[in-house]
């Protein structure tokens, strides 16, 4: 079966494996797990920020930024597409007792104006505008990626207004790589950052905080109370450290392939249009909407798995486990459906 629904059903590589089976391994929570230390020192120097938390998932990792940058009531700017507000169970309101400002933007990234137009008045009907969090490539804008030019803008806006810069990076190495900017640069831009190991990366499991050290140290407390506190972690962060000491050039592969699969589906007679490919996702917006799920059925007879990602919408991710001999096949099979 060739798996295209997520570039998180990646399993990990041998010589992964080999490096969390020898990982040496301590009590994290008592800070005392020397592959997560290492991890924790290895990311932060990588991203030229002071210190990074090792947690379960970028879900965990976004909500605990969010609760260290926000007082209840305080609001967070972001897109309506955000995975922060789509796709975390309402953990803003949960977790964090805070209101959204949700800006429609474009394919999921904000601009400089978005930001200035929706910072509330010091007025007291109003909350108070506390954060602002952006994502990095992002997912329901088909993988997009902001203009670097556009976030030193925004940071700059920020920080003249004392308003923290959040990433959802989960995807960011994507980004990074197509667009050969140096991640120090680009991590200087932000207060706080999160980062998905076990998608593009092909971890098994894990998310980095990333930021200043009194940051980190309030997200370690914040981490502890949202049960996130982990012990012998050593083996996971392992497969972590493995992943951005050598799964991160590769990402490019995973970019072609996605551009080859944007060219076949184009060519489709159901296929309306494709959302264009930026980095590791195709969207395809389907002629006849009412198709969706048989052809989602009809791909995966065929060897081929897909998800749906809205009304008459499908979504194809590319990843360390998708051969160029997989496209091939995929497209073979594309050429085969009929509608």
């Amino acid at each position: 079966m060739i798996d295209f629904r997520s570039d998180t059903v990646t399993r990990p590589t041998e010589s992964m494996k080999e490096a969390m089976l020898s990982a040496p391994v301590g009590d994290d929570v008592f800070c005392e797990d020397p592959s997560v230390n290492e991890l924790e020192v290895f990311a932060a120097d990588m991203f030229g920020m002071e210190k990074s938390l090792y947690c379960s998932s970028g879900t965990q990792t976004n909500q605990i930024a969010i609760n260290v940058h926000l007082n209840p009531g305080g609001e967070v700017i972001t897109s309506v597409e955000s995975h922060i507000y789509k796709y975390e169970g309402g953990g803003i309101a949960k977790n964090s007792g805070a209101s959204v400002r949700l800006v429609e933007g474009n394919r999921g990234r904000l601009t400089i104006e978005d930001v200035e137009k929706w910072i509330n008045p010091d007025d007291v009907h109003y909350p108070i505008t506390q954060l602002v969090s952006l994502e990095d490539t992002s997912n329901r804008g088909g993988g997009a990626i902001y203009d670097f030019e556009e976030i030193k803008k925004i940071s700059a806006f920020c920080k003249l207004n004392g308003l923290p810069l959040h990433l959802d990076g989960a995807r960011l190495m994507n980004a990074i790589v197509e667009n050969g900017i140096d991640i120090k640069d680009y991590a200087s831009h932000f207060d706080s950052i999160s980062l998905c190991l076990s998608k593009g990366l092909g971890a098994p499991v894990g998310s980095l905080l990333i930021g200043r050290s009194d940051f980190i140290k309030k997200a370690r407390r914040v981490r502890k109370v949202f049960g996130g506190g982990m012990r012998q972690a050593g083996i996971i962060a392992a497969g972590g450290l493995y992943a951005l000491k050598n799964n991160v050039s590769r990402l490019k592969e995973d970019h072609y392939h996605a551009k080859e699969l944007e060219g076949a589906l184009k060519k489709m007679n159901w296929v309306e249009s494709v959302v264009p490919v930026e980095t590791n996702i195709v969207v395809v917006i389907l002629k006849d909407y009412s198709s969706r799920d048989y052809l989602i059925s009809e791909l995966e007879n065929h060897g081929v798995k897909i998800i749906a990602f809205g009304p008459g919408m499908l979504r194809f991710v590319t990843h360390l486990d998708i051969s160029s001999l997989d496209i091939d096949k995929t497209i073979s099979v594309l050429n085969k459906i009929r509608v």
